[in-house]
């Protein structure tokens, strides 16, 4: 379906046209004055200038033109020159009984869909998530869920941080702890045990201990370095124990990321780029993009625009090592290989800004990538406490993303159990679902790039901009079709949405029909804090008319049907919402 600001522009586009003006004064927009229209138009104090004419005179003309026109109630020209609109009740519910009949509710999906790489999530092995890794998490499982709804075939990789110094760190404790695995016998010739010597407990006190050793003592520093080494190279008792802390890993970060309600269509690392560097490095060195500075390979990304200075991208250290920047180059050629991505999509924390800028000119400049292959870079802000500090436990250490999810659910739990009207096992239940969509609606309210407030308090009321409250307008509309199941009528025999009995229905109406716009912005600015700010208002909408229409005591059962069908529209574009989101309503609350 065309969107609904389209619809009104292209009927006012006609009347311009009409009276001999260029459409493109025909621009509708929602009103500034919701006291005085709901949409006015413009165009004529442009158009002015152009024709010589009064901008009076112009309005004057294209609304003679639309006296008569069915879309408009009242349309009307007013000084210096603005077309203020009213639209009509049967204009508004034709458009959105036309969502209503529609399976994609008139959201028209990609003609021509793309490929698109999404790296999000960023997880190091052997580590416990913490409260750093929310927000690269949520956000982007939000858009890779809004990129697949446009239509396109979408690709999610966690992208771990699983091979550098950290490995040969952990190896090395191990060595210290546990000297008689087979692992550090040299003359061990059988195959190694398929059982992991630790569990993740165990594996996350032994990466502290051995980063904190490092920093003390240079010789465990040096053997560190050598592990990473003989690991990297392909020793065999090395590869071994890389692998049992890989297994243990993935499993925990599973677990973790689906408690979350995010998942990822590649468990990949930055090990799985490894052997495309050697040839990578080499290929730059001969075509002359890389050249040697102070020892190290790099390539200059700088350009004759740029306001502030751009380093050169480095390839490989002095050392031979190489950097992020060389595994990120080479996981491109290892995703063009597989995929062949039309775009690709970064989620990180906004600090690595310059990092990206460097890595995807060197791409383009390499020819890894096509020219024309989007490459973008989506910065997340810092998530605060209420001192406007980074969040961080009592105690000032940082939060495990476990403990963050428990304290949320504790303190929706608690608000429940205020107004008790289940048992305490359901409630447990319900509060997962309801915890989780608090947690998730809070971050992505917020626009990706700003810092914001973590506030539990606020999250997790049932009032105001939250999750929790979206939830409740759709578990009151649940209610609502239940009881009006429970009396007899049939949901499936409201086939069609009425003209509004009252205002509060017209304004549910035209926020209805907002949605296509509203789902296009969220994609074409790679947003879902927009999804959150239009349910937000799809709700408040929805309450209105709920507080001031009488539902299932209307006594014309086909006005009630009517309103049937306006309850499951509503309800059907609040949850596809809320699955963009990553989270689900519940049944009851």
């Amino acid at each position: 379906m065309k969107k609904f600001l389209d619809e009104i522009s292209d009927i006012m586009a006609e009347a311009f046209e009409a009276c001999g003006y260029e459409t493109k004064y025909a621009k509708v927009t929602v009103s500034n004055r919701p006291d005085l229209c709901e949409y006015q138009c413009n165009g004529a104090m442009a158009a002015a200038k152009a024709y010589k004419k009064a901008p009076i005179m112009i309005a004057k003309e294209v609304v003679e033109k639309l006296q008569e026109h069915p879309a408009f109630g009242i349309i009307e020209a007013v000084n210096p020159g603005f077309i203020n609109i009213t639209l009509s009740e049967k204009f508004v519910a034709a458009y959105v009984d036309g969502m209503y009949q529609d399976a994609d509710m008139g959201y028209e999906k990609a003609v021509n869909p793309k490929t698109i790489v999404i790296d999000y999530g960023g997880a190091n092995v052997a580590k416990p998530l913490h409260i750093g890794h929310l927000r690269s998490a949520i956000i982007g499982e939000s858009i890779k869920r809004i990129a697949k709804y446009a239509g396109h075939h979408v690709i999610g990789d966690v992208h771990l941080g699983d091979w550098g110094l950290q490995m040969g760190l952990i190896i090395e404790e191990l060595r210290d702890r546990k000297p008689e695995l087979p692992y550090f016998d040299e003359s061990f010739e059988g195959e190694y045990p398929k059982e992991a010597p630790f569990t993740i407990s165990e594996l996350e006190q032994i990466y502290p201990a051995a980063s904190a050793r490092s920093k003390e003592e240079p010789e465990f520093m040096e053997r560190a370095h050598q592990a990473t080494l003989k690991l990297q190279s392909g020793d065999k008792a090395c590869r071994a124990i890389w692998n049992h802390i890989m297994n243990v890993s993935k499993t925990d970060l599973k677990k973790n990321y689906d408690n979350l309600n995010v998942s990822f269509d590649l468990w990949k690392g930055e090990s799985d780029a490894q052997e495309f560097i050697p040839d990578m490095v080499q290929d730059m060195i001969d075509k002359g993009f890389a050249h040697e500075s102070q020892g190290a390979m790099v390539v200059d990304v700088a350009e004759e625009t740029d306001s502030k200075e751009i380093p050169p991208c480095i390839i490989r250290k002095s050392d031979g090592a190489a950097l992020y920047a060389t595994s990120d180059l080479a996981t491109m050629i290892q995703r063009e290989r597989d995929f062949a991505p039309e775009r690709y999509i970064y989620m990180t924390d906004k600090r690595q800004e310059m990092h990206f800028t460097q890595v995807f000119r060197a791409a383009k400049k390499t020819g890894i990538v096509k020219p024309e292959t989007e490459l973008t870079f989506l910065g997340f802000g810092t998530m605060n406490g209420k001192d406007g500090k980074p969040f961080k436990t009592r105690a000032g250490g940082v939060m495990r993303l476990e403990q963050l999810v428990e304290d949320i659910n504790e303190a929706v739990y608690n608000r429940m159990m205020e107004n008790r009207s289940m048992t305490e096992e359901e409630a447990r239940e319900i509060v997962k679902v309801i915890g989780l969509a608090a947690l998730k609606y809070g971050d992505l309210s917020n626009q990706a790039s700003k810092d914001y407030i973590f506030d539990i308090d606020r999250f997790t009321s049932f009032e105001g901009n939250t999750g929790p409250y979206i939830l409740y307008t759709i578990v009151r509309i649940k209610s609502i079709l239940s009881k009006y199941a429970e009396q007899g009528g049939d949901v499936l025999a409201a086939s069609e949405i009425k003209s509004p009995v009252n205002l509060s229905e017209k304004n549910l109406m035209m926020v209805l029909a907002k949605y296509n716009d509203v789902m296009e912005q969220a994609y074409a600015e790679i947003a879902p804090h927009k999804i959150c700010q239009y349910i937000y208002e799809l709700s408040d909408a929805f309450n209105s008319f709920y507080h001031e229409t009488k539902i299932l005591s209307e006594e014309n059962a086909d006005v009630k049907k009517g309103f049937i069908a306006v309850l499951v529209l509503t309800k059907r574009v609040l949850e596809q919402c809320i699955d963009l989101l990553g989270f689900e309503a519940p049944e009851r609350m």
